[in-house]
């Protein structure tokens, strides 16, 4: 099986990082945050992934090539350019990059791999991770024989709760997950007939006609997922999850 990853959205929300690097490459615990991801499909077994680049896609592009060299000890010898590689035991991943357009919208950069696509697929954002169970979201699509699946998650709130009555304080809780409704937490599995619903304009943005329109034919279901799940949308986003990889608690991670 196949995971496509979006990864060329310019992530204005964190232009202290992304000014300099797209923000699939942004470090979280020493590795890009696509990293992360890209191991958690590993670990189910899918190591076929096909990158959707955009913004600073040269970047995206030059870290996968020379993966060997970052992810090595190696010698080089000056006068032959012969390049030896001492850790031999590198990701098993078959990875295509494909360039979808600086300012092209989700549901362009989807269409735009359509022809490396074979069958049922995977499909997320790259810059969120969860340790979501790959094989039971499998699971669940195969059974309901439906088009698409999307992963429900309950983000974090930022905020604690406080009830009022007139102006008296009648309760106070603190952050609660379960007090947030369901959204989006990427993490799809989609049959090619997905494409049916995904028009070819560069504007086309996956989240509204085409999985408005899948929901209204019902052909969309939810796979509900109470555990782990955090964007890195903003600076604060990304201090949180090393903040996590610093306590040695990498909770997305097997």
């Amino acid at each position: 099986m196949q995971a496509v990853i979006l990864a060329g959205g310019r992530g204005t929300r964190i232009s202290e990082e992304s000014l300099v690097r797209p923000k699939p490459l942004i470090e979280i615990g020493g590795k890009p945050i696509i990293w992360h991801i890209m191991k958690n499909y590993s670990y189910y077994g899918i190591n076929d992934f096909i990158i959707c680049c955009g913004y600073k896609a040269e970047l995206v592009k030059e870290y996968f090539a020379n993966f060997g060299l970052y992810s090595s000890d190696i010698s080089v010898d000056i006068k032959t350019r012969k390049i030896t590689f001492h850790k031999k035991k590198l990701e098993n991943w078959k990875i295509t990059l494909i360039d979808t357009g600086i300012d092209t919208q989700t549901g362009g950069r989807i269409k735009r791999v359509k022809k490396y696509l074979e069958n049922t697929f995977c499909l997320t954002y790259g810059d969120g991770v969860s340790n979501v169970n790959l094989k039971k979201l499998l699971s669940f699509h195969n059974k309901h024989k439906k088009i698409a699946t999307l992963t429900a998650v309950r983000p974090l709130p930022r905020f604690g709760n406080i009830k009022l009555d007139k102006n008296k304080v009648s309760n106070f809780s603190e952050k609660d997950r379960l007090q947030e409704g369901w959204i989006n937490g990427g993490f799809f599995v989609l049959n090619k007939e997905v494409f049916d619903y995904i028009d070819s304009r560069e504007n086309c943005i996956f989240e509204r006609s085409p999985l408005q329109n899948l929901s209204r034919d019902g052909q969309l279901m939810a796979f509900k997922h109470e555990s782990f799940w955090h964007p890195m949308d903003t600076l604060r986003d990304k201090n949180y999850l090393n903040k996590i990889c610093r306590n040695r608690k990498f909770i997305w991670k097997k």
